[in-house]
Formats: C-alpha cells, sequence, structure tokens
C-alpha cells in the first residue's frame, strides 16, 4: 500500500524572481512581472511642468529630479517644454507646486534644467545606463499626458530600436534643423510626457522622452534621449553655460533644395540629390581658410555620408570646437578632400 502525495511548488518557484505580491482587501494578489516596485522608485521624483507667458499657462509637460544638494532640487526636462516662459513652476506628486528657476537649455540638445527648493523635494531619480539595454527589454514612462488631470500616468512597453536617427526642426519650420541619435520604444505617450523619464525594470532612468512619431499610418512609436547624452552635457546646463558647437563657417543649402538653389543662383548637377551646397563661406573660418567656395557640394565628413543639412550639423556635433575634420566634396563634377579645423559658436 502505497500514499501518492501531490507535491506543492514553493510560490518563489512559481512567480520567479521578477513578480510582485500585493495585498489588496487583506488578499494576497501574485502578479505576473509587475511594474510596482520599479515604480514606487521613481513616481514621487517625477513632475508635472507648466509654462507661463505674461501669467498665462502656455504649456505642461514632465520632468524628474535627478540630483539634490544642501539647498535645491534640480529637475531634468525638455527645453521644448519651457522655451522662452517667462514663468515656470512644478507639481509634485503630492500636489504641491513650487515655482522654478531655469538655469539653463539647448534647443539642439531639447534638454533644460530647473532648480526648486529642496524642501519640495521627496525622492530623487536613479540614474541607469542606456548603453546595457538590449532590444525587447521591458521599459516604462511616468507623465503628464494632456495636462493636469493626467499627472502621474504610469505607460509601459519593450524598447523597440536603439540608435534611431530622427530628424528634428528646432525652427518650426517644415524642415529638419539636425538630427538626433535616440532610443525608440512603444509606450503609449502624448505631448505632456515630453521631459519625462524612461526608464528599466529596476525603476532606474535610461532616457528623456522627447519625440514622437505621429502619422495617420503610424502607431506607437515613442523616442527618448539617452541619458548618457544628457548627463554629459549636465554640468554646462546647471551652470547656465551655452553650449559651445563646433562651426563650419558656411552658409547652405541642402542640394534637393532646387527653390533655395534657384534663389542663391547656384547651379548643381541635377543628379546630384543628397548633400550640402555651400552658399557662401565666412571669411576667417575654417571653410574659408580650407578652400571651400560658393557651389562645393559637401557628401563627406570623416568619410560618413551626409544626406542634408541636418545630419551634417549631426556628424559636425560629434566634435569639438577646435577639431579637425576631413571633408569631402563634389566641385566641377570631380570629388576632393580638404581638412577643415573648426570654429566654436561663442
Amino acid at each position: 500500500m502505497f500514499a501518492l502525495l501531490k507535491w506543492t511548488p514553493l510560490i518563489s518557484e512559481v512567480l520567479g524572481t521578477n513578480n510582485t505580491v500585493v495585498t489588496r482587501n487583506d488578499t494576497q494578489v501574485y502578479e505576473k512581472n509587475s511594474l510596482a516596485a520599479a515604480v514606487d522608485k521613481v513616481y514621487d521624483a517625477v513632475v508635472m511642468v507648466s509654462s507661463y507667458e505674461n501669467d498665462n499657462l502656455v504649456s505642461t509637460g514632465s520632468g524628474f529630479v535627478y540630483k539634490t544638494d544642501d539647498k535645491y532640487g534640480y529637475i531634468l526636462t525638455n527645453q521644448h517644454v519651457v522655451g522662452d516662459a517667462s514663468k515656470v513652476t512644478v507639481t509634485m506628486s503630492n500636489a504641491t507646486e513650487a515655482e522654478a528657476t531655469i538655469l539653463g537649455g539647448d534647443e539642439y540638445l531639447d534638454l533644460a534644467v530647473l532648480r526648486i527648493d529642496k524642501s519640495n523635494v521627496t525622492l530623487v531619480a536613479n540614474i541607469g545606463d542606456s548603453e546595457d539595454m538590449k532590444l525587447g527589454d521591458t521599459i516604462f514612462t511616468v507623465g503628464t499626458p494632456m495636462g493636469e488631470e493626467y499627472q502621474g500616468t504610469v505607460t509601459s512597453g519593450i524598447l523597440s530600436g536603439k540608435d534611431r536617427m530622427v530628424s528634428v526642426s528646432v525652427s518650426n519650420t517644415s524642415s529638419s534643423d539636425w538630427v538626433m541619435r535616440v532610443l525608440q520604444f512603444d509606450a503609449s505617450i502624448n505631448p505632456g510626457n515630453s521631459g519625462g523619464p524612461l526608464l528599466n525594470v529596476n525603476g532606474e532612468v535610461v532616457g528623456v522622452c522627447s519625440l514622437k512619431l505621429v502619422d495617420d499610418e503610424i502607431e506607437g512609436m515613442g523616442f527618448a534621449i539617452p541619458i548618457e547624452y544628457a548627463m554629459n552635457h549636465i554640468e554646462s546646463l546647471e551652470k547656465g553655460k551655452a553650449i559651445e558647437w563646433p562651426v563650419l563657417g558656411v552658409s547652405m543649402v541642402n542640394a534637393n533644395d532646387r527653390t533655395g538653389l534657384y534663389r542663391n543662383q547656384i547651379n548643381v548637377d541635377r543628379n546630384i540629390t543628397e548633400g550640402v551646397v555651400v552658399v557662401q563661406a565666412e571669411k576667417g573660418s575654417g571653410a574659408y581658410d580650407a578652400g571651400l567656395i560658393t557651389g562645393d557640394v559637401i557628401t563627406k565628413i570623416d568619410g560618413k555620408e551626409v544626406k542634408d543639412s541636418a545630419f551634417l550639423r549631426y556628424e559636425l556635433y560629434q566634435h569639438q570646437a577646435g577639431d579637425t575634420i576631413k571633408i569631402t566634396y563634389i566641385r566641377n563634377g570631380k570629388e576632393h578632400t580638404v581638412n577643415v579645423k573648426l570654429g566654436g559658436s561663442n
């Protein structure tokens, strides 16, 4: 005679290490792959950012406290959220409102740093590393989509792409001013999420939500500035120092911009559809000293293709003022290369 014993696995074996036990109405509920613990690590560090012009509310966005010192808390957000605001306030997760000082910002970085009194800060976000992220990793966001009513909204998804090159306009025109290398994710976001954190499953910030691709045929594509890129410039932004971008020293028009070429009375072979055409090299600039002239078509920087002015700026901004780069250009149907020493924007 024998007895058949039913084996019951340990709860930890059933749930795994990424699950959460939640007590609701005195009942324990086991949630598979819950992000609740990760959300708790950052939720109170996320703020709603409100921008005013002449005491009129003009926009809202998101931001997060990334550090404190003896007196102040420091918040990272998008530059386009605060723009030329005459007054900025932040609303904490507990509904406390505080006036913020804009320390510095840059439109090409699309980043800005705000400062508030430390007494308003209850939590500081942990900074993570986007380089360690893999495609398919779980991510989530916390922000304020569509205004105050939805402050503290949490959405989740996966990391859909890394090193995406996205064209950006900073001049409110239909043309692209430069290109950003960003993270792509599929968590639902809306304009009010701009400036909020993109987070990994540990509740660490891996990016700053900045863009949303909106198209009738495309859904669920969000973009974030990698946190490493943001933190590389954070000291300058905190000090209110203008970012010194490298300068080539030319006015230019895209090779495929026939209207712009006609306006500047420049003829370019119609077979050339990519590249940047020099309209004028500024006297005393690196481009002028290197011999670039009106009509030259810049096609590469350090061997990397330049499709248009946005890509040219992107390649330039990988360098520092004073660096020497190699420019490949076409003149009279022939390809040439020349070394150009970059100037500075300040």
